[in-house]
């Protein structure tokens, strides 16, 4: 490799009126080498150089701490929300849906196949819906709007027109839907029956879809028992009995979304309201803690980049030379960028959390992306101090080290996964549920590429097209070998072969840039401009270098800092 590709090489700078090397000020030169030193030090080698306190450590060893709890206590209350949800989704589908098993078919509860099961199931909806209040066992009513019941209301959507004879192969069918709606009150639903026959009278060649809306209230009292304040849910349920395919199969199927909100009039005894409290107060710690993390890291930041300028102002100043961009990227520092960010989403998530716990707000999910990635980054941030230590630092230094590379090779296998998942779809999604779209494909792939389910994959497809059939186990046997024998293969052997590279250099040192022969005071060697012809030198691994070695400049090598 030509020494050119191997040092960090940088730009002579053309003065009109001066030589390539100037008279420098010793005491700037020290001064200067001893905050870079001092700044490239660790934690530890800091406090014994100049007894300055590891605050920014101490801080996200408290934070990780803090925020790890408050995403426990967080994840236990949303547990109970999700649970009691599920649970109310259930007993819904058993109060309104005739014969419903417990178990849905598919996307949808149940399937209807006669007229008459369809008619029995309609009316089986309005007549629960209007016995609720006394067969329901949970707290649940009619919900209401300015002292009113919201009202039931039931839409049939159909062609506006149509004459279908299939023993002819005749059809007259207008496109365009028409939409006819009934709005029926919870007080005088029992009465339906006599005042809208007309209404049910159904065409079901014309017939698409029937869409039965209302509204229910209950509250959520098992979150007394974790000491917090209940909930009052507003749940809006749509039954769908849908009959847009025309085959001869009406899917039956249910769904609501629930509104939680405080409580209107509530009183409670215990230590409930004494809890949410508490969790109030440990929110607005968690948010202040972050605040000082995000503030030390800023700061870490904007010192790293003075001193840069100063370094390149002195390089350029006593030797007409610029910083080259490998040196530059030492005091570019992605750990602090990453506690920043992480900081920003705790904070906001934090703020989320209080307005959930004081009923504000009921985005329970925004709330827990947000804890969740930040709890995640905030885990991942604490690799940086691993990184200190030789024995540890090796899975970072890895995975930089392999990332240029990996990224390309995935690239080019992502072209081959992506043509196999478009041919899975289009020749074999009539024939298999698992290749039904684009994203159940893509699912079903990775789980062959990791080995799983292969069996079941195979056996799924029915031999009723032949030629379908050949082309299915030409796919699959293809696709496997292709993707478990090489790509997988050589997935692996980039990753080894970086892995090795890094135990190498940690054997026997990382190759000297600019920045380095400038800490270590060596001024023959620096700039490294016009010593094309010299030796690469080595430097073994040590605790004042640890922060800002750099390898070869080939691209499956490159170090953190």
């Amino acid at each position: 490799m030509e020494m050119t590709e191997r040092f960090c090489q940088g730009v002579r700078v053309d003065m009109p009126n001066g030589s390539t090397s100037m008279a420098t000020d010793p005491m700037t030169e020290e001064k200067l080498r001893d905050d870079l030193r001092f700044y490239f030090m660790s934690p530890c080698e800091k406090y014994r150089t100049r007894r300055q306190l590891p605050w920014k450590l101490a801080v996200q060893i408290f934070k990780i701490f803090m925020i790890t709890l408050q995403l426990i206590l967080f994840g236990l209350n949303n547990q109970l929300v999700v649970s009691y949800k599920e649970e109310n989704l259930m007993a819904f589908k058993n109060l309104f849906l005739k014969g419903y098993s417990g178990v849905d078919e598919d996307e949808y509860s149940i399937s209807i196949y006669t007229k008459e099961r369809v008619f029995d199931s309609l009316h089986y909806v309005l007549d629960q819906y209007a016995q609720l209040r006394n067969l329901s066992v949970g707290p649940i009513s009619y919900a209401e709007e300015n002292g009113e019941f919201s009202p039931m209301i039931i839409c049939k959507k159909s062609y506006k027109r149509g004459d279908v004879q299939p023993s002819e192969d005749v059809y007259d069918i207008e496109a365009q839907l028409e939409i006819v709606c009934l709005t029926l009150d919870p007080k005088s639903i029992t009465t339906w029956r006599m005042h809208n026959a007309s209404f049910f009278e159904l065409d079901f060649y014309r017939l698409v879809e029937i869409e039965i809306t209302f509204a229910l209230e209950g509250i959520n009292l098992q979150t007394v028992r974790s000491h917090e304040l209940p909930d009052c849910c507003t749940f809006f349920v749509k039954i769908d009995f849908d009959n847009s395919c025309h085959s001869g199969k009406m899917k039956l199927s249910l769904d609501f979304d629930a509104v939680s909100s405080l409580c209107k009039n509530w009183r409670i005894s215990g230590t409930a309201q004494k809890n949410t409290l508490y969790l109030l107060i440990f929110d607005g710690f968690v948010i202040l803690v972050c605040l000082i993390s995000a503030v030390l890291c800023t700061r870490s930041i904007i010192l790293a980049v003075r001193l840069l300028q100063r370094f390149s102002s002195f390089c350029l100043d006593n030797y007409n030379h610029k910083v080259c961009e490998e040196d530059q990227r030492e005091f570019l520092n992605g750990w602090y960028v990453l506690v920043i960010i992480s900081d920003v989403m705790a904070i906001i998530g934090s703020i989320l959390k209080m307005e959930i716990q004081a009923k504000s707000l009921t985005n329970y999910d925004v709330c827990s992306i947000l804890l969740g990635t930040s709890t995640l980054m905030v885990w991942v941030g604490v690799i940086r101090y691993l990184g200190y230590f030789e024995k540890y630092n090796v899975l970072i230094l890895t995975m930089r080290a392999a990332l240029p590379k990996v990224l390309r090779f995935c690239c080019c296998a992502g072209m081959i996964y992506l043509g196999y998942t478009f041919c899975g779809w289009i020749v074999l999604g009539p024939y298999h549920e698992k290749f039904e779209d684009l994203s159940r494909v893509a699912e079903c792939l990775f789980s062959l590429v990791n080995g799983d389910d292969m069996f079941a994959t195979f056996a799924q497809f029915e031999q009723k097209n032949t030629m379908v059939w050949l082309f299915s186990r030409v796919y699959l046997y293809s696709f496997i070998s292709l993707f478990i024998y090489m790509v997988l293969s050589l997935f692996i052997a980039l990753i080894t072969d970086a892995y090795e590279t890094i135990k190498g250099y940690q054997t026997t040192g990382f190759p000297m840039t600019e920045l380095h022969w400038f800490l270590k005071g060596q001024k023959e060697r620096f700039p490294l401009q016009g010593q094309e012809e010299m030796e690469p030198e080595m430097v073994q691994p040590s605790g004042l270098l640890c922060c800002c070695q750099r390898i070869s400049k080939d691209d499956t090598i490159v170090l953190i800092s």
